[in-house]
């Protein structure tokens, strides 16, 4: 049995939609638009909410239109509506999820919220070959969330660790703001760091030694004390070697954490997913490791990491399997852990 569902995602700075058709099974991404604000929050050095939400008000219904033309279906064809519902900025949230509800409305098909994380999660699933099995070990970092789950189905999870106070892709974006390089800050961290020495400058590894929890405030404090320390703005070699060092430190914490996740859980299979995990270095060293420890790790490709629509998608569809269907009231929720 085939089934189109439409994806709509509104819970940060991207207006996205995506059109997934599903048939015994399989998954064919047939559309997949992302409208992204990074010009319009750049000059304030992150995402302005209210920015956000107006921004979503102009992209929502121009960009669903691009995914159904693209997708060549009609409105018509929709058999269910996925829409991010939480968590995120609440004002970005309503308006998708209003828009969402709306056209369910209208077009008389099933309607599902969808949790952000959850959708971050089922990303793999898109496009992996040999997906992974059941259980497995989920490491979500991402600029607002870092947290260790364990999957045992796609309704079982089980919450291990999380941040205790800033996530890991905070700690990227304000220590990229400290260096004085342009936003969003993680990936010029990223970039940059591929031509330096991660050893050159000794950051912590906060919480290292205890549980699962994560904790990158320290780290964020560090990053301005060496800064003060150099008593200048790194540039060239010096830049290189400075972001290298504090991405590994991000890394390593977070791989180290993860490794002790799955001993814990006697699990072999590992998702690691978020916009963190479209970082070069994260994605090289977590294969590398993993294979160490005859882990198998899955990570989606870079498009899937950060914030899309054919994630929601496609949570959307298996939460449909289990018989989970939404109505008019649903509503926004600006925090919403998975469990």
């Amino acid at each position: 049995m085939s089934k189109l569902i439409l994806g709509i995602e509104s819970s940060c700075d991207e207006t996205a939609a995506a059109v997934l058709s599903v048939e015994n099974g399989q998954f064919d991404l047939r559309s997949s638009i992302v409208s992204s604000q990074i010009k319009l929050h750049a000059r304030y050095g992150g995402v302005v909410p209210e920015i956000a939400s107006r921004a979503h008000l102009n992209n929502c219904i121009p960009v669903i239109d691009e995914a159904l033309r693209k997708a060549d279906v009609k409105s018509s064809e929709i058999d269910a509506i996925a829409v991010t519902m939480g968590p995120g900025l609440i004002g970005a949230l309503l308006v998708g999820l209003q828009v969402g509800k709306s056209l369910s409305y209208v077009w008389n098909c099933d309607l599902v919220g969808i949790n952000h994380l959850d959708g971050h999660l089922k990303a793999v699933f898109l496009e992996d070959d040999e997906p992974p099995q059941f259980p497995f070990i989920a490491l979500l970092v991402s600029g607002g969330h870092t947290s260790l789950y364990r999957v045992d189905s796609f309704s079982e999870i089980k919450l291990l660790g999380a941040t205790r106070d800033d996530a890991a892709g905070e700690a990227f974006d304000k220590g990229a703001k400290m260096l004085g390089l342009p936003y969003p800050g993680g990936i010029q961290i990223d970039n940059l760091a591929q031509k330096g020495d991660k050893k050159a400058f000794s950051f912590p590894r906060a919480m290292l030694h205890k549980g699962l929890d994560f904790s990158f405030s320290g780290l964020k404090t560090s990053c301005r004390n060496a800064l003060q320390k150099l008593n200048h703005q790194p540039k060239d070699q010096e830049l290189f070697d400075f972001c290298a060092s504090y991405q590994e430190a991000i890394v390593d914490v977070l791989w180290k954490k993860t490794a002790r996740a799955l001993k814990q859980e006697k699990c072999q299979q590992l998702v690691v997913a978020g916009g963190v995990a479209a970082n070069s270095r994260l994605r090289g060293a977590f294969q590398k490791w993993a294979e160490k420890i005859n882990v198998k790790v899955h990570l989606p490709s870079r498009q899937f990491c950060t914030d899309n629509a054919a994630m929601i998608a496609v949570a959307g569809y298996f939460q449909l399997e289990l018989g989970q269907k939404s109505n008019l009231e649903l509503n926004a929720k600006s925090r919403m852990p998975i469990v």
